[in-house]
């Protein structure tokens, strides 16, 4: 009986042991994977390992990015430079617990939004998000339809530009980052879900019911018949 017990034992640890190998030889094709396919997993991978200047030259590939998305969840360019540079700060401090089990754009996205989330609590209860004119660019993006009435071709007027930007700025911090992610930065459910740190299904309710907000907030201003 002993002899059964003990080998029972030996049995369960070698396939514990065979599961840990396969897992970590699963981590290290995922890490070489992502290393392959994104220059960005090599540099913050190789600044990982000392190196400086893998560093100086991830800054310079996702300067601009950060920059841009920084503006479109703000909507306030006094805050680009020091908000940037938090962002950049909290890649270099953190470095060392990067792991590239997903893309280097989503751990990136992910500390822009929280770190905007953040000065969208601060200033929520003394002024109102800047309304500056939506670019073009986004104006093209398509909005829920309302009672079947093309929102796009009124988006045409600079007017019903700004009640756009209005009724974004309206929605909950998490609804608009969720909206934009998703409308204006091509982000997947499972992207914002992972930028987010939250669950596809709660992503697609965030999405519904941003439309549904957006298309209370601008029915009034779309001409029907």
């Amino acid at each position: 009986m002993n002899h059964a017990v003990t080998d029972n034992r030996t049995n369960h640890q070698a396939t514990r042991s065979t599961i840990a190998r396969q897992r970590k030889q699963s981590e290290q094709a995922t890490r070489d994977e992502r290393r392959a396919s994104d220059p960005n997993v090599d540099l913050m991978l190789r600044f990982q390992n000392g190196e400086e200047d893998a560093f100086r030259q991830l800054v310079e590939n996702n300067l601009n990015t950060v920059h841009a998305l920084i503006y479109r969840f703000l909507r306030e360019a006094s805050m680009l430079d020091d908000i940037t540079q938090d962002v950049f700060l909290r890649i270099y401090r953190n470095a060392h617990r990067y792991e590239p089990t997903a893309k280097f754009s989503t751990w990136l996205y992910r500390i822009v939004a929280n770190l905007c989330f953040n000065v969208m609590r601060s200033r929520k209860k003394r002024r109102q998000i800047s309304l500056d004119a939506m670019g073009d660019e986004e104006s093209r993006h398509d909005l829920p339809e309302v009672h079947h009435t093309s929102v796009d071709q009124q988006l045409e007027t600079e007017e019903m530009k700004q009640h756009l930007a209005e009724a974004l700025s309206e929605l909950p911090d998490n609804q608009r980052i969720a909206i934009l992610l998703n409308k204006y930065e091509d982000k997947s459910y499972e992207e914002i879900a992972a930028i987010l740190q939250t669950s596809t299904m709660a992503v697609k309710s965030l999405l519904s019911r941003a439309r549904t907000n957006l298309r209370e907030r601008l029915k009034r201003y779309v001409k029907h018949g």
